[in-house]
Parts: structure tokens; sequence; C-alpha cells
């Protein structure tokens, strides 16, 4: 930036204890710098590290206000470089008298007049970006992109995804998850939800009844309504999907499919017990009915045994259609999701998908096949489950500090997030306002609520949070509640 901008806790005063957040103190200074003209477009800006230095604060803040700024369009990030004052802003030469005959720019907002981005994010259960192994799977990605592309450039590769992927896809299915497949059952989609779009649109037509858990993943209820689907809830409880309540269902209606989470629920993280897991497989048979289990963390069980998905149960199994996915292993940003289900089903959303996305990313799925290959993937696994291990713990002893007598909760056997009822009627959503001033974020939990009643519970991810992020956040969230 120059010496000309420096010192910066001259250019940006900060008030460490006032009540707007730092991060945005200091992304509203760099945007006066900007409006009176000092940090001019292209101009660039100091590392996250250096600027933090400068000021005195945590380098993540000084991330949280470089990310509002680049989200607002006041900043643009150039790969290899570093982070810049947008070109395509217009060049200010400083404050001028209004003149009402000239039509004057409308200013983009700053960070305090839009909503705040917290600085601790209870999510429902996101893996730990700073643990993903990205070093190794960039220069995989490189490698492969170097000895690939130059002769395949100009082809296209499968719609099922990359053959080596797939392999590699079934190998782990096989020997970690039991399930009898082979890559004609298999299907690579760019993640979960991808894979839930192309099942919903293969499987069901208009007019179709689907089951689903109650409370539930919304975003699955509005897949298979835009499939056409008429959706009927189940309750769940602390073993699972009520299958008795779901025979009832059976006698009097035709069901479709029935759409379940059982190795660790969401949102509730409860893990489906063998004798429903058993009386669910056998009203499949029995009813006809396809059973879409979606396994989103199975990675992540700290229970004496991991439980083995209902598709691994043999030819009692044949209408199970299986969908997971690695992102919640490696990283959010790797779209890399699958579907299993037997070949005939596989051939439909095989052609589906050749319709509306024609292949995946083949560099990247085989840059993922090499490290599954080469044991990095389990090798992270291992590393990655020690941690949420710890901090699975860490969150039961906060939880007891800052809580007790406000939530009830078990802790649970698998996932990454953490349920709590709490112990007074809530509306999670008033109540993630509140903590939103605070700094803190949740997720507001009646929406997965089929009819949007209050929970009066939340579900707080832990594995993305160190324990000094957690023990801050339930500080405050204690305090709120």
């Amino acid at each position: 930036m120059g010496q000309t901008l420096r010192p910066w806790k001259t250019i940006i005063p900060l008030a460490l204890d006032g009540d707007k957040a730092v991060y945005q103190q200091i992304a509203d200074g760099i945007i006066m710098e900007i409006k009176r003209g000092r940090l001019k477009p292209g101009t660039p800006l100091p590392g996250t590290r250096i600027l933090a230095e400068d000021l005195g604060v945590n380098r993540k803040t000084v991330v949280l206000a470089y990310e509002g700024l680049l989200d607002e369009g006041w900043l643009e990030s150039i790969p290899k470089k570093g982070t810049f004052i947008s070109e395509k802003l217009p060049v200010q030469t400083g404050f001028t008298k209004q003149n009402n005959t000239a039509k004057q720019p409308v200013a983009k907002p700053s960070l305090a007049e839009v909503a705040p981005k917290p600085l601790i994010v209870f999510n429902d259960g996101l893996p730990d970006v700073r643990l993903a192994p990205m070093e190794e799977l960039a220069r995989a990605y490189k490698r492969i992109f170097q000895q690939k592309v130059r002769w395949r450039m100009l082809g296209y590769g499968s719609e099922r995804g990359d053959e080596r992927l797939r392999s590699a896809l079934t190998s782990m299915l096989s020997h970690d998850r039991a399930l009898s497949i082979d890559n004609d059952g298999i299907c690579v989609t760019r993640g979960s939800q991808m894979a839930l779009y192309l099942t919903a649109h293969t499987l069901l037509k208009r007019g179709d009844v689907v089951a689903v858990e109650d409370p539930g993943y919304a975003a699955a209820w509005r897949t298979f309504e835009n499939a056409g689907a008429k959706l009927l809830p189940v309750q769940v409880d602390e073993q699972g999907i009520c299958t008795e309540t779901l025979e009832k269902i059976c006698r009097r209606k035709k069901l479709k499919a029935v759409y379940v989470t059982p190795h660790h629920q969401f949102p509730t993280t409860v893990s489906m017990k063998a004798d429903r897991r058993m009386h669910l497989l056998q009203l499949a048979n029995k009813y006809g009915f396809y059973i879409i289990e979606d396994d989103y963390d199975h990675e992540y069980h700290f229970g004496i045994r991991s439980l083995l998905p209902l598709a691994s149960n043999g030819q009692t199994a044949n209408n199970v259609i299986y969908i997971s996915s690695l992102s919640k292993l490696i990283a959010p940003s790797v779209r890399i999701g699958y579907i299993a289900g037997p070949p005939s089903f596989i051939d439909g959303v095989a052609a589906l998908r050749l319709m509306i996305d024609r292949q995946g990313d083949t560099v990247m799925e085989q840059a993922i096949a090499e490290l599954m290959e080469d044991g990095e993937i389990r090798r992270h696994a291992k590393r990655a489950y020690t941690v949420y291990a710890s901090r699975r713990k860490q969150m039961a002893f906060l939880i007891d500090s800052y809580l007790a007598n406000k939530v009830t909760y078990k802790m649970p056997e698998g996932g990454l997030a953490y349920w709590l009822t709490i112990n007074h009627p809530t509306d999670t959503g008033k109540l993630n306002k509140k903590l939103l001033q605070k700094g803190v974020s949740i997720i507001p939990t009646e929406p997965f609520s089929f009819h949007k009643t209050g929970l009066s519970a939340i579900r707080l991810g832990y594995a993305s949070l160190t324990q000094e992020e957690m023990e801050a956040g339930f500080q405050i969230l204690g305090a709120q509640l």
C-alpha cells in the first residue's frame, strides 16, 4: 500500500470496547478512505496478517472485514497477487459540495448498514476447512491437469463421473460401509443436493407420495415438491423415524418413497436404532416403496461402533437409494457427491444428468481419486476425527458450564453438531437476531419443523470452531437464553 497509508491505527481508529464489531469498523474505515479518494481503484491492500499486526487485532477479524468488502464489491481478489481496491469503482477525487444539478453516484452500503456478518458461527455441522488437505489436493489437481488436459481438453467424460473416482468410491463403500455395488451402480454428482435433485426427478412423478422425517431437512422437502411429490411428515423420536406410524400410513396410502437420515438424523442427531432399521426395510419390501438414505457425514461417528448404512443389508436393501458426499470429509467447497443404487435406476439418473449437466470437473474428480488411492483421504479423516472428538467433548463441557438449567441434551453418538432442547418456549429466529448483534450466529430451527411450528431447540455445529471460539460463543449464547 505504500507508506502514505501508515500507520493504520491512525487511518482506521478502532474502539475495541465500542458497540460496533471491530471487523465492521475496519471495513467502514477502508470504505471511507475509498470515498475520500485516498484509496484509488487498483490500489493493493496489505495481507490480512500484516494489517492485523498493524491494527493489533486478530487476523480472523481482518479476514472477515475483507470478505465483507469483497462480497459488497469494494475489493477484488486476484489469485497469487493479493487483494485490491476494485477497478470497477469510479475514481474519487475527495469530498465535494453537493451539486444539485449533477447526478450523484449512489454509494454502496457499508457493512454497518447491512446485516452484520457474524464472528462466531454455529453452523449446522460443517467441517473445519482449516484441517482440509487442500495443499495435497491442489498438487494432485495440478499434476492431473498437466498430464491429462492437453490431450483430453476437447473431449467429454462420462456423465456418471470419472471412472477412476467411481472405482475409488466403490472400493471405499465396499470396505468401509459393506455396500455390494460395482461401478455401474454409482453416479458422481456435484454435491449431495444435486444427488437429491437427480434422485427425485428420476424416481418421482407428479402426485407421488413421499414420507419424510419431522423435524427434518427442509432442502430435501423442497426438492421432492419440485418434482411434483406430495409429502407426509413422520415424527422422529430418540430412536429415529417412528416406523409404527409409517406402517399405519402404508396401510391407507400408497407411498413411492421414504426419505431418511438414519446415521445421524438431521437435525436432531439421533441414530436410528437396529429394530427401527429392520422394520423400515421390512416395510419397504412389503409395501414396495423406495428408501432414499441420505448419509451426509458417515465418517464421524464416535460411538463404540459406526452403524452400517441401510443400503448394506444385502437382498433386503434392493430398493434403497444411497446418497452421500465427500464435502463433509474434505471441505464444503469440494462439490463431490454420489448416488448408489440399482444399475437400472442409475441409468435413469445418468440420462437426466446428461441433460442438465454434461459432466462434472473431471480433473478434480481424478485428483480426489488419486488422494483416495494413495491413502491421503483416509489419513485426513483420521486426523480430523481426533480433532472433532476433542471438540465434541469440549462442546458438552461448555453446554454444562454456560447453559446449565437452560437446555436439555444428550451427547450425540456421531455427526458434527449437537441438538439442544431449550427449557422454555423460544423463537429461535428472534434469538438469532439478538445474537447477531453480539457477533454470534445460530441457525433458526423453525424451518426444520414440517409445519413451521416452534421447536424451542437449536442445532449447534462444533467442528469448525476452536475451543476459544466455542467458549466465546457460549458466553454470549448463555447470556441471551
